[in-house]
This record gives C-alpha cells, sequence and structure tokens, in this order.
C-alpha cells in the first residue's frame, strides 16, 4: 500500500501544480471567488489526476462511472473547502492548501477502495 501511495502522491504532486495555476487565473486574473476558483480548478486538475491514477497508480480501466463518482466526491470536497474558507473569511492559500492537503489522503483512500478497487477486494 506504500508504494501505491508514493505513486499517488507522485501523481498528486503534478496535479497540485496544475490546480494551483488555474486556481490563482480564476481568483486573480478572472476575480471568481474562493469556492468558484476552487472548483473550476479543481476540475482542470481532476481530469488530468484520474486518468494519470488510473493508468499508472491502480493499472485500472478509466470508465465514464468511475470517472463520475471521482469527481462528484472530489467536487464536494472541492466546493466544500473553499465555501468553508470563503465564509469564515480566511485568503486564499488556505484554501489550497487545505484542499491540497485533505484531497491527497480523502482521494487516495476513496480511489483505492471505492473508484479504483479491484475485483477480486471484496
Amino acid at each position: 500500500m506504500i508504494k501505491l501511495f508514493t505513486k499517488y502522491a507522485l501523481v498528486g504532486v503534478i496535479n497540485t501544480l496544475i490546480h494551483w495555476v488555474t486556481f490563482a487565473l480564476l481568483y486573480y486574473a478572472a476575480g471568481a471567488d474562493q469556492a468558484l476558483s476552487n472548483f473550476g480548478a479543481f476540475c482542470v486538475a481532476v481530469t488530468f489526476s484520474f486518468f494519470v491514477n488510473a493508468k499508472v497508480t491502480f493499472k485500472s480501466d478509466a470508465t465514464t462511472i468511475r470517472y463520475m463518482f471521482y469527481v462528484l466526491f472530489m467536487g464536494a470536497l472541492s466546493v466544500s473547502v473553499g465555501w468553508v474558507a470563503e465564509v469564515s473569511g480566511l485568503p486564499a492559500l488556505f484554501t489550497l492548501v487545505t484542499f491540497s492537503a485533505v484531497s491527497l489522503i480523502v482521494g487516495f483512500f476513496y480511489s483505492r477502495f471505492f473508484v479504483f478497487k479491484a475485483k477480486d477486494a471484496r
């Protein structure tokens, strides 16, 4: 499981860069609020993350239904973190750092045991 998490974390580093750059463009350049900026950045980054993790980390098929489950779950997490930061008056950096940390841990376990669970792991 450590080897699997390491692969997931390495993909996560690239994913985080994609997320942060997109968030900055939406929040600072486009003037969107934190919740919308975080969700928009998430949508771009999650697509990369899903397909790379499906093939490289979990060696699994990247099906439409798996993608939908992953996006909906992680999207709800993304909006929640952004919303909490926004209503609490916390800085945008809080949204980025908190979501990056939470999504790494929660996303790994959700991916491993739900989205990409092995057929023989019943």
